[in-house]
């Protein structure tokens, strides 16, 4: 009887625990290995958030366009040509990440940039893109 296509593939897999299993026996290097080289949580939870958040088309528009300043929601909605809650839904998540700062004057909201590290990335990014 055949063992199917993903047989041999299987053969040749490990698993984590069979990795970790397999290092112990026959260790590549002396000691253990190093606690401090793992991330941490909570600063992976973080990062995570903020790559989220960037990871859409509109929200990348957003950011770019305050980036010379800020502007209220009715000046980004014509920006994105979208309607108020898609704008506002994306300037939450954003807002949410720490990506974008508000402040209330009168009856409008008005975004900014929370931290020009943010601006950083993106420009980092653009540069890694450059070389695709």
């Amino acid at each position: 009887m055949s063992q199917g296509p993903n047989a041999a593939a299987q053969a040749g897999s490990e698993s984590a625990s069979g990795t970790l299993r397999r290092m112990e026996e026959d260790a590549c290097c002396d000691g253990p290995f190093p606690e401090t080289r793992r991330a941490d949580d909570t600063v992976v939870e973080a990062e995570l958030s903020a790559f989220k958040a960037l990871a859409n088309e509109k929200r990348l528009a957003v950011v770019h366009a305050l980036r010379e300043g800020e502007l209220c929601a009715c000046e980004l909605e014509t920006v994105l040509d979208a309607p108020q809650s898609t704008v506002a839904s994306h300037l939450r998540k954003l807002r949410d990440a720490g990506i974008v700062a508000t402040r209330k004057e009168g009856k409008w909201t008005y975004y900014r940039i929370a931290d020009t590290a943010s601006l950083q990335l993106l420009d980092l990014a653009a540069v890694l893109g450059e070389d695709r």
